[in-house]
């Protein structure tokens, strides 16, 4: 069942809790008055006194627990937003820690200089191999036999940009 349907059944229980209490409260008051009234007196013949014989801890017991239900439910109707934010950003991170560790396995299958230009391209995708080059500080050639390696391999693509090229990653990490 849904938080919020349950939050509000919960509800509208504690109301029929609350009000029960309340008119068996009021019923009882009532009877203890009509006695007053016709006797002239809260003492009875046996000579208990009407006002101490009375089991008020029922009644607080019962608006405690009325109360509690209320606030249950409506703790359930109006936070379950929240607990779906939480989890969904439970969900978000687990799949950050999942597109990590698929990286970290791509990366033990290249040499150090593919897993530099890997890793430059993927903090910046569609990075210039001019801007590349400074980033790995691998000389014009280098870079270019692991740029053609990597293109090969199928993890990388480039595109024209003036006199440069750009460099994108074709693997979704």
């Amino acid at each position: 069942m849904e938080n919020k349907k349950l939050g509000i059944i919960l509800v509208v229980i504690g109301i029929i809790l609350v009000s029960a209490i309340f008119f068996a409260k009021v019923r009882e008051d009532k009877i203890v008055n009509k006695v007053i009234e016709e006797k002239k007196s809260c003492f009875l013949d046996d000579g208990t006194c009407l006002h101490e014989d009375r089991n008020s801890n029922f009644y607080i017991l019962g608006w405690i627990f009325s109360v509690a239900v209320i606030t249950l439910g409506s703790y359930l109707v109006f936070f379950e937003k929240s607990q779906k934010a939480i989890v969904s950003a439970l969900e978000k991170q687990k799949q950050i820690k999942v597109d990590e560790e698929k990286f970290s396995i791509l990366l033990k299958g290249l040499s150090d200089e593919e897993k530099k230009v890997i890793k430059a391209v993927k903090e910046q995708d569609g990075i210039t191999q001019q801007t590349l080059r400074l980033r790995t500080d691998m000389h014009k050639s280098k870079l270019s036999i692991v740029l053609d390696g990597l293109e090969k391999k199928g993890l990388i693509s480039r595109k024209a940009k003036g006199k440069t090229k750009q460099v994108f990653l074709k693997i979704n990490i």
